[in-house]
């Protein structure tokens, strides 16, 4: 495993390679919940994919159930609501961990002291920044919206 793009992550679909398909692109990782107050950033993750996708640039939502029970839908359910209240486009996982022992490989990665931001994930709508190589450059905490104008400058410069 050489970076983020090279982990294995089940599309919210059933896709088996997630990332793959992204390699190259900068990317904007985040676990996000259908039923937490930091929701109403999905408008924001969209709107960031919808200006920026034409840049080789995409948001990653990854589904997680670890804060408050705030996830506790089906893959089918977390997509219709995702699409149906957000109009989201951008890709997303199947559910996973991103805490503890069942904690996804994904997320050992971006939380690892050698390959990402060490620490425990603290709630819904973490960020991290990733690099077209597949580095981890930055860690945003969950309240950063997605429009926070130092997020924004950091994107622009990777692209």
């Amino acid at each position: 495993m050489n970076g983020f793009y090279d982990i294995s992550v089940k599309g919210i679909d059933g896709t088996a390679d997630l990332l793959g398909k992204l390699r190259g692109k900068v990317a904007l990782a985040v676990n996000v919940a259908s039923r937490c107050g930091l929701t109403p950033q999905y408008d924001g993750l969209e709107q960031l994919q919808q200006e920026l996708k034409d840049k080789n640039f995409t948001v990653i939502g990854f589904p997680c159930n670890q804060f408050g029970a705030q996830e506790p839908g089906t893959e089918k359910q977390i997509l219709e609501f995702c699409q149906t209240t957000f109009d989201v486009t951008f890709p997303l996982s199947s559910k996973l961990e991103v805490n503890g022992p069942n904690r996804h490989p994904l997320y050992q990665f971006l939380t690892s002291a050698d390959t990402g931001v060490a620490g425990d994930i603290t709630w819904n709508f973490e960020k991290f920044l990733i690099g077209r190589d597949g580095t981890v450059l930055k860690r945003y905490p969950p309240q950063t919206k997605p429009q926070d104008s130092g997020l924004l400058q950091d994107v622009t410069d990777e692209l």
